[in-house]
């Protein structure tokens, strides 16, 4: 869970501000088939509302089970007993993204968790969010790196942000998409544990500071961007569609390979109807990369995740954060899409190691995505395409354009470095 609030004092009927208790902002359902979080004595489990509805109304029929989860605390998520979430989901891939038909996650232990990570000690602190402070940990024995993030008793989000992560992240399997690999209610501490992303966020690289920052290439900025394409692109693309409602560049996390992989999932929102156009709800993100007609109307569309994508997109080719700019489009204009200019508006960490043609490809695409009127954005799958084919124009070979000039003037050329016989023909 990033470091997101809400954008709007005003709140709805059923947002009532009495109904935010002190463990978070909004309430959920706390479990897929409709099962309530129960703690014996515990007023957190009451009035609990599901942002993404019971197993039915996203995924489809699933088994559940009861799990204890701290002392006389009965942690029921999935209410039957066919399915278990035992184990870590370590051997699990779908290139294409899948539906689990039941988490399949860890309750792990307390000890375990104070054991991975000193005691919680300071310097075993990697990064802070909206939820509490996340702690690198090694689970021993198992060499297991995980990440764990630690409510925060004095933060904004709580129970409502971490059920919807167990609810929602635990069945979802993507390469693009971070996995959570279990949990922990132990009294009022709550606990999420996640693979470990060795290379952090992409906010880190993008704006931070210090030796341990690595300045991303051209090629690598066009890979992360691309695989978080992907990520929303499942999400779009599920019958009832999910949209993350807090896209921003903290919230993409790094692997090793630099491969992206979405996270904090605390606000996600899902239409409830296969023919929905629109959630109304309030307004909740982060100021800068929230689209205009979400913060105008509480009305969240599919397409508001695309604003957010365009303006990431932008501070990755910019290393600028936009929400310093205050007439936005008019600077967009006169500087990324002026080839005279954007060579001093690229981020200069780049060096100008970089195509200058493909980057105003990607600013064009990345004005697309930041229009008023979400009507006129494109889909993330077209999005997501197009980023596709920069890519694939990147990776042509140095004498690519050498060979094209002399194909569009003969229309055949004889390649020397080919086979006896091997021709260049243009189609």
């Amino acid at each position: 869970m990033g470091n997101c609030r809400s954008l709007q004092s005003a709140s709805k009927p059923d947002d009532h501000p009495k109904a935010k208790n002190h463990l978070g902002r909004t309430q959920f359902s706390a479990g897929l088939s409709n099962a309530r979080l129960k703690q014996n004595g515990d007023s957190t489990s009451r009035g609990c509302r599901s942002d993404f509805g019971g197993t039915s109304s996203l995924f489809g029929q699933s088994s559940s089970n009861n799990h204890t989860s701290g002392n006389n605390t009965s942690t029921s998520f999935w209410g039957s007993e066919n399915s278990q979430a035992s184990g870590v989901r370590d051997g699990e891939e779908f290139p294409h993204g899948e539906i689990l038909n039941a988490p399949k996650l860890r309750v792990f232990t307390l000890a375990e968790l104070r054991a991975a990570t000193k005691n919680f000690r300071a310097d075993r602190v990697v990064g802070e969010g909206g939820f509490g402070a996340v702690y690198k940990g090694l689970i021993r024995g198992e060499g297991l790196t995980i990440a764990i993030k630690k409510w925060n008793p004095g933060s904004s989000q709580g129970v409502a942000e971490w059920q919807s992560e167990v609810n929602l992240v635990g069945r979802l399997s993507h390469p693009n998409l971070v996995k959570l690999l279990g949990f922990r209610r132990e009294d009022s501490e709550l606990f999420l544990v996640y693979e470990f992303m060795h290379r952090g966020t992409l906010d880190n690289h993008l704006f931070g500071r210090g030796a341990n920052v690595q300045p991303l290439s051209w090629a690598t900025r066009l890979k992360v961007m691309i695989g978080a394409a992907r990520g929303l692109n499942f999400l779009h693309s599920m019958e009832r569609k999910i949209v993350h409602r807090d896209f921003k560049p903290s919230n993409i996390l790094l692997d090793e390979t630099f491969a992206a992989k979405l996270s904090d999932f605390g606000l996600a929102k899902s239409f409830s109807s296969i023919d929905q156009t629109h959630v109304s709800t309030r307004v909740m993100g982060t100021a800068g990369y929230a689209a205009p007609e979400y913060m105008a109307t509480g009305r969240l569309k599919v397409k508001s995740d695309v604003y957010s994508f365009g303006i990431v997109l932008t501070e990755v080719l910019t290393g600028v954060r936009l929400r310093k700019l205050k007439s936005f489009t008019d600077w967009f204009k006169s500087n990324l899409l002026n080839r005279a200019k954007i060579r001093s508006t690229m981020d200069a960490k780049l060096e100008g190691k970089y195509p200058t043609n493909l980057a105003l490809q990607v600013a064009q695409l990345a004005l697309k995505c930041i229009q008023t009127d979400p009507k006129l954005r494109p889909s993330i799958k077209e999005v997501l395409e197009r980023l596709e084919q920069i890519e694939a124009a990147n990776e042509k070979p140095v004498g690519y354009n050498y060979i094209r000039r002399r194909v569009n003037r003969s229309k055949v050329v004889q390649q020397h470095d080919q086979p006896d016989g091997a021709q260049l023909v243009e189609n």
